[in-house]
């Protein structure tokens, strides 16, 4: 609004100031006609903008014009951006814009010349668009009572017209052919009639009438009983009190308001009423168009000895309802209960007894009615003389009854009377089977569906469901239901409250007593729990810590805890996760470091969320002395001990080859059954020989004597490592074979002689062929396959008369001979240099 004033303005200011202005006269520079300065929402504009020769800034050049709509311009071709060219007239040049369809509800069209790459605006107007008024809907009026009465008429406004529009409300009254025109402020859609104007009991004609510039609409006429459209204040309730021996009924007395009291016929009357223990109030109970106004009502049919509630409103004839008046309470005459109750008996203890104990609980049917206010109750034996056993307001009781009685009786009892009373079998507890399965599903905030397996069996007469709080251990708090033999479920709701745990207990009922229950426990909506548990430390060591933490407090759990979850931490480990058992409480922390600072805590989760407790710093114990040394001296007596153990089985006839593979004796191997046969096998055939064994003489030089190792010239005794030697004597396969290149350090050298008598019997004479051994073990170096066979010299045909213990010049021997034998065993010579006996 602010903007389009603010062009006008500019608009102007420039046309006066390209105008050609005389002294006592000025015209503006240009002039814009549109087709229409008030047009409808949506419809088509036509302008033109005229003008004049004299214009300064038109003078000398081609004119081009530009136009706008509110700083938007209205481009019709592709010359838009240089102008639309304007056409020579008398007296000047006219250009003509054409906008399809007129969007905006008030706008500025303006007409603007081209100059040197700008535009200078030279005329425009403004354009303002709506709707017409619509018929208006929703005429309605109601008839204030109250002084000073007026008719209040109202009308919604319809569709919004973006014209300033008038109302006119307009009435007629028929009987006295009276009518009035109310002129109203623009945009108001109601006004309130003054009394003068309406007349209660005659009927009034009224229309409303809506004008703007784009036109004008009418409502539809309403025609109405000024009364019968009133409003009443809400009425009084005086009095709602019991009449004498009227049981069942209470009188109710009521008035109309102050102001409203003159009316006295055709008025109705609605009523409600409620039990003072009800949530809800019943059906009302209309009465009327009452003949006689305020005179009282009698309401019957009602509870006897109970408290009631009330509330009235009123109206006239058909017109809208009065508010509801104050509640007011009144209390129906006593009479004797009359009905049963519902019963269940829990015996308990031992049955052989004189007595054992009983649990009673009652609650009232829908068959029984209390007909009284202070109810009390009654629980007796018939025989012996009707004793009593219990007397009570509440709804439990608890005794001792005789054995051989099987059942009770229970009366209520109020100031009118007794009741009939209820026969109460006594069924105990016996070892018939439970219901296999109980389920509680959350029905809401306040209610649970219980749920369970129906018997096969046609022993059992029915069920019945117990539910208690948890946290209440009196058994006042005890709630049951009895269930057909036929039903599953149930739905419970009396006493159920959000995030509390209730125990609910399934018990089949049989002919002869009742059986086993099934429990469980439920929520009827869980949430996480209001604190979380304390760790606390219950052993620690080096390397594990023991955690514990007491039980959720049972209100503080707000639902049935799922898990535990331990998270622990140091500085340079990340967090790890201990599952711990729900009953337990308990976790233990293995694998940590000594002497090491931890923190953790505990999360608790529920069904319905889960909580973090507090942090807390742990720490492991350093590690001991003591028990460092006593790790030792277990360690210094039980491995030798497990040597020792593992040595003698090892050692055993059958285990001796456990730690290194096992070497053949050569005095126990099986060279010692060879005959001289097999080894003279090479020598020249002599008489007939049977044979005999093998003699043997078993030779070790691992004892030879250093000092003569080291001063000995024979090359066979130069090197110091007697490992050597003895390879060199025993026939090592490197003595034999100059291409062998293995070296066995830890070798041990041995060869065996070979004698064909024992050695004491032997003469000079005899012969005494070298075998050298051929053991294959690990421990000497394998010969390769070449030198596998025998040699010349190993089982060489000797003769009778060589002697190998003697100098080569003893005897008188041919020196080449004995000399080469010589060399050819260097053992024997090595035997005879340490004289070395042969032992057999």
């Amino acid at each position: 609004m602010a903007l389009a004033w603010i062009t006008t303005l500019t608009l102007l200011l420039l046309a006066f100031v390209n105008g050609t202005k005389q002294e006592n006269d000025w015209s503006p520079c240009a002039v814009v006609h549109p087709s229409s300065t008030l047009v409808a929402l949506g419809s088509t504009v036509t302008a033109s903008c005229l003008i004049r020769d004299d214009c300064p800034i038109a003078k000398g050049q081609a004119i081009r014009v530009v136009w706008k709509l509110d700083q938007r311009s209205l481009a019709e071709d592709n010359e838009s951006d240089r102008g639309k060219p304007a056409a020579a007239v008398k007296g000047g040049w006219n250009s003509t814009v054409v906008i399809p369809s007129f969007t905006d509800t008030r706008a500025v069209l303006t007409c603007s010349i081209l100059h040197a790459s700008l535009s200078q605006i030279v005329g425009g107007v403004e354009i303002r668009a709506g709707f017409p008024p619509d018929v208006i809907p929703n005429l309605r009026c109601l008839t204030n009572l109250t002084k000073p009465e007026t008719l209040l008429c109202q009308w919604d406004p319809g569709q919004e017209t973006h014209l300033p529009t008038n109302y006119s409300l307009h009435t007629d009254i028929r009987d006295l052919s009276e009518n009035n025109t109310y002129m109203l402020p623009p945009d108001i859609h109601h006004f309130r009639i003054p009394r003068a104007g309406f007349v209660l009991f005659s009927n009034i004609e009224i229309h409303v009438k809506a004008v703007n510039a784009l036109g004008q609409a009418t409502s539809k006429h309403l025609l109405l009983e000024p009364m019968s459209s009133a409003k009443f204040d809400p009425p009084n309730v005086l009095k709602f009190q019991a009449e004498p021996n009227r049981y069942g009924c209470l009188k109710l007395s009521w008035s109309l308001s102050e102001q409203q009291k003159w009316v006295k016929t055709k008025v109705s009357l609605d009523v409600r009423l409620k039990t003072a223990n009800s949530k809800q109030w019943s059906e009302e109970l209309v009465y009327g168009p009452l003949r006689t106004n305020q005179k009282p009502l009698e309401l019957c049919n009602l509870l006897h000895g109970t408290e009631h509630h009330v509330k009235i409103r009123v109206r006239y004839k058909q017109s809208q309802w009065s508010d509801w008046s104050n509640n007011q309470t009144g209390v129906t005459l006593e009479r004797a209960p009359n009905g049963r109750l519902d019963s269940w008996l829990k015996v308990s203890g031992d049955h052989r007894q004189k007595h054992f104990g009983v649990d009673m609980f009652w609650k009232i049917s829908k068959q029984f009615r209390a007909n009284g206010k202070n109810l009390s109750y009654i629980v007796s034996v018939r025989k012996p003389r009707g004793e009593r056993l219990c007397v009570t307001q509440e709804r439990h009781c608890s005794f001792r009854l005789p054995k051989g009685v099987w059942k009770v009786l229970l009366t209520a009892r109020n100031a009118a009377g007794s009741s009939q009373p209820t026969e109460v079998p006594v069924l105990k507890r016996s070892a018939m089977p439970a219901v296999s399965e109980v389920r509680v599903i959350p029905n809401g905030e306040r209610s649970l569906r219980v749920q369970w397996t129906v018997m096969d069996s046609f022993s059992v007469t029915g069920y019945v469901v117990e539910w208690r709080p948890l946290w209440e251990r009196n058994a006042s708090f005890i709630l049951f239901d009895n269930i057909d033999r036929n039903e599953s479920n149930t739905m419970i709701s009396e006493g159920i409250e959000p995030y509390k745990p209730y125990e609910i207990s399934v018990y089949p009922r049989y002919k002869n007593g009742i059986g086993f229950p099934r429990s469980v426990t439920a929520y009827s909506r869980q949430k996480a729990p209001s604190t979380a548990p304390y760790l606390s430390v219950q052993n620690r060591g080096p390397f594990r810590i023991e955690l514990s933490w007491n039980e959720i407090p049972l209100l503080q759990r707000n639902g049935i805890v799922e898990s535990y979850q331990i998270f622990y931490w140091n500085e340079w480990e990340n967090v790890k996760v201990v599952n711990a058992d729900v009953e337990k409480r308990s976790v233990v922390l293995d694998g940590l470091n000594s002497s090491s600072y931890y923190t953790a805590f505990v999360m608790v989760r529920t069904g319905g969320g889960s909580l973090n407790g507090s942090e807390v710093t742990l720490k492991t114990e350093p590690i001991d002395p003591l028990d460092i040394m006593l790790i030792l001296i277990s360690s210094s007596f039980g491995l030798p001990l497990f040597i020792v153990i593992l040595v003698v089985v090892c050692y055993s006839k059958r285990h001796r080859t456990c730690f290194w593979p096992k070497i053949p004796d050569p005095a126990n191997s099986s060279i010692k059954s060879w005959t001289t046969m097999d080894v003279v096998q090479d020598s020249p055939p002599t008489e007939a020989q049977e044979p005999s064994l093998v003699n043997l003489c078993h030779l070790s030089l691992m004892d030879v004597y250093q000092k003569t190792l080291e001063n000995s010239d024979d090359p066979w005794f130069r090197s110091r490592d007697t490992s050597d030697l003895g390879e060199s004597i025993c026939g090592s396969p490197q003595a034999f074979n100059p291409g062998y290149t293995g070296s066995h350090e830890d070798s041990v050298p041995y060869a065996t002689v070979v004698f064909d008598s024992p050695f004491p019997s032997q003469s000079s004479s005899q012969s005494h062929p070298y075998l050298r051994s051929e053991s294959t073990q690990p421990l000497l170096e394998e010969e390769p396959k070449e030198l596998s066979s025998p040699k010349e010299y190993q089982n060489l045909p000797l003769h009778r008369g060589q002697v190998f213990f003697r100098e080569c010049l003893d005897e008188g021997l041919d020196d080449g001979e004995l000399c080469t034998l010589w060399d050819e065993f260097p053992m024997l010579r090595a035997l005879a240099m340490n004289d070395v006996e042969i032992e057999s």
